[in-house]
């Protein structure tokens, strides 16, 4: 009973569901609008009378879905009235989460953070560094909607769930052996003094490490969907917001999200401290190959084959090739050796070149312009390349004087154009202009020349010249690549073993790939790939399948379905790490390319949910999303130029107050 002076005061009756233990119970309290969420909690706790630790429970108000985690705000200041519905319940629940490599693992994630933070969260709980290249994605609506019979068929054979709490490494626990460094120093075995691995050190053998035996090829059939621009749009629609925690963005305890490497740009993979980074980078390239997701050719669908084929044995074998052969050596040590090198001006193992004396390519070569109408698509030119400039001549004897154009590469797109059956080695060059790109396209004799000028090419497109040490890394690693697809292609008999034969090679290759070809065809064409890469050890293999990923032309590239200020139709909007592509939606051919590093300033109009951005030369462009809202689309934006601030001096620390400055808007 109430009596009639509490009538006459200000107080009112709050109604508090509890959630304990699965059950759900509501208690009534009499409170003001001036009593503080925290003095509400405990008002609350003191009438529940459970012993038991409530510092992780916190108030979440269903109508107007959100968290009351501001303990010293009132509930006037809330607004939280005598018809609020609030929800005492715990912060942290279990989340169903589906990595990389399509293994599902079940850990006790942050319900209140921001997504950003619970992340960086599930990241560290799992030993993955970088934390901001991954977010969490739903599953495509469609996809769940359609043929249930065969999806519940597929999740009884991939989803095997694994506990991570169960494993007791989760981040709350500092005694953990699997608990992520903060700042991923490198620790030292105290035996030899070399730097350990961590994944070795703080793991053991990690099942997060080892890469997933493939599918069979019915199974593999079952999960392919041939895939159209439209497609993949729907499918990026899914990312959760990282300026919103998982409750507002109606995700409960139980429920699975896909934890994915949404940004497309892997900052300082290192093989001795990243075993678990690199193995779910591969397995999403792996799946992003065998599903379709982004086109390949022939050849590269068998070098990818290889690769997938020789990683699997050495995962299978009793002893696989964790680490190349050559012995760690401690890394102060070689810093130390290498200051004292250069310093006293003795002879090194690398070779310092004169920073002064830039050295420069020059050769004839073809060059194709497809934007000028001409009988001859290709014509021989004098060429020469020096800083980040390419300069043609009618011939060499013209070169002293001026050139007929000259293309400087900064910024600019470098994409293979390269058939080795048909002794093909071009290049193409997407140059930023005002309104967009121009297309060049320039041809090389063999594959040493196409190696050089590549290399050149890509470094310039970052500013670089060949004085830097990289250039010969380079060169060696497209010589390397050149290869393997030399292999690749078809050629005469060759002897091949009768035990592996057997393999199951339908499992290496896409299904549309692997109708086109007889099992042992396939097999024997794998098998001769395979040669160039037999000797790599299993993380040489996995960082030579990613980079063979990341070459692909349409890498990294997430498409969207918006609508340009002024137009009436839909269009394709890609997205990648440096660029956005207007692409048409009927014939998926570009028509536009605007660079990030022309960009001067991006907005949203949030009322009417439309993007604007400004480029250099006063080019401006507007458009709504049509495929999700346009949040999405600008976290993207933003994301990525957040990620281009990162330098490794920062010991990994994250400016988290400028990547929700940039990605978050003023909704």
């Amino acid at each position: 009973m109430i009596t009639a002076a509490e009538y006459g005061n200000t107080s009112w009756e709050l109604t508090v569901q509890i959630d304990h233990d699965e059950t759900k119970m509501d208690y009534k309290l009499r409170v003001k609008g001036d009593l503080h969420i925290g003095g509400l909690m405990l008002k609350l706790v003191e009438k529940i009378q459970i012993p038991r630790d409530w510092s992780d429970y916190a108030l979440w108000w269903e109508q107007k879905n959100c968290w009351l985690l501001k303990t010293h705000w009132t509930l006037d200041k809330y607004g939280v009235q005598a018809d609020a519905k609030l929800l005492y319940t715990p912060q942290h629940k279990p989340l169903r989460l589906q990595l990389p490599n399509m293994k599902t693992v079940k850990l006790t994630v942050s319900y209140s953070a921001v997504v950003f933070k619970t992340v960086t969260e599930i990241c560290r709980a799992l030993n993955i560094r970088r934390p901001e290249e991954l977010s969490l994605l739903k599953s495509p609506d469609d996809a769940m909607k359609k043929k249930k019979k065969k999806d519940k068929q597929k999740d009884t054979i991939i989803e095997e769930i694994l506990d991570m709490d169960g494993l007791n490494i989760s981040a709350g626990n500092t005694a953990s052996p699997g608990l992520y460094s903060k700042t991923m120093i490198p620790t030292y075995d105290p035996e030899n003094g070399t730097p350990a691995s961590a994944t070795s050190l703080w793991f053991g053998d990690n099942p997060l490490t080892v890469s997933q035996p493939n599918l069979q090829h019915d199974e593999l059939i079952k999960m392919y969907q041939p895939l159209q621009l439209v497609d993949k749009a729907i499918m990026n629609s899914g990312w959760l917001d990282s300026s919103r925690s998982l409750m507002e963005q109606d995700i409960h305890e139980g429920d699975k999200l896909l934890l994915r490497f949404k940004y497309h740009c892997f900052f300082d993979l290192n093989p001795k401290y990243d075993a678990v980074r690199i193995n779910q980078i591969y397995e999403q390239a792996r799946w992003a190959i065998l599903l379709e997701e982004i086109d390949c050719t022939e050849e590269e669908m068998l070098i990818f084959a290889a690769l997938q084929y020789h990683i699997s044995k050495l995962t299978m074998s009793s002893e696989p090739l964790n680490s190349s052969k050559e012995p760690d050596e401690d890394e102060v040590e070689a810093a130390l050796t290498s200051l004292e090198v250069t310093l006293e001006g003795g002879n090194s193992d690398r070779i310092l070149e004169d920073i002064t004396d830039i050295p420069k390519l020059a050769d004839t070569l073809k060059l194709f312009r497809p934007k000028r109408l001409t009988l001859k698509p290709y014509k021989e030119y004098w060429f020469v390349f020096k800083d980040t400039t390419i300069s043609y001549y009618k011939n060499k004897e013209s070169a002293t004087a001026e050139p007929i154009e000259q293309f400087h590469l900064r910024g600019c797109e470098v994409v293979p154009d390269v058939n080795v059956s048909d002794k093909k080695f071009g290049i193409k060059l997407l140059l930023p202009v005002a309104d967009g790109i121009n297309e060049v396209y320039i041809r090389c004799e063999n594959e040493t020349q196409y190696a050089k000028w590549k290399a050149a090419c890509i470094l310039a497109s970052k500013g670089k010249t060949m004085a830097y040490s990289s250039y010969r890394s380079e060169v060696r690693n497209i010589q390397s690549f050149l290869q393997m697809k030399n292999l690749a292609t078809p050629s005469g008999q060759t002897s091949l073993d009768p035990e592996t034969m057997e393999m199951n090679s339908e499992c290496f290759v896409s299904p549309r790939y692997g109708k086109k070809y007889k099992s042992k065809q396939l097999s024997a064409r794998i098998l001769e790939a395979h040669q160039n890469v037999a000797q790599l050890s299993l993380m040489e293999a996995k960082m030579r399948f990613i980079q063979a990923w990341q070459s692909l032309p349409e890498f990294g590239i997430k498409y969207y379905i918006v609508r340009f200020r002024g137009s009436k139709k839909d269009e394709i909007l890609g997205i990648s790490y440096n660029r956005l592509i207007r692409i048409d939606m009927s014939t998926g051919l570009p028509i536009t390319t605007w660079r990030f590093s022309n960009m001067k300033q991006w907005n949203v109009n949030w009322e009417i949910r439309q993007v604007t951005i400004d480029f250099d030369q006063n080019v401006s462009i507007a458009f709504s999303c049509q495929s999700c809202d346009c949040k999405v689309v600008h976290e993207y934006i933003g994301g990525y130029i957040f990620l281009s601030t990162r330098s490794k001096d920062q010991n990994e620390t994250l400016d988290e107050e400028l990547f929700h400055k940039l990605t978050g808007g003023q909704e």
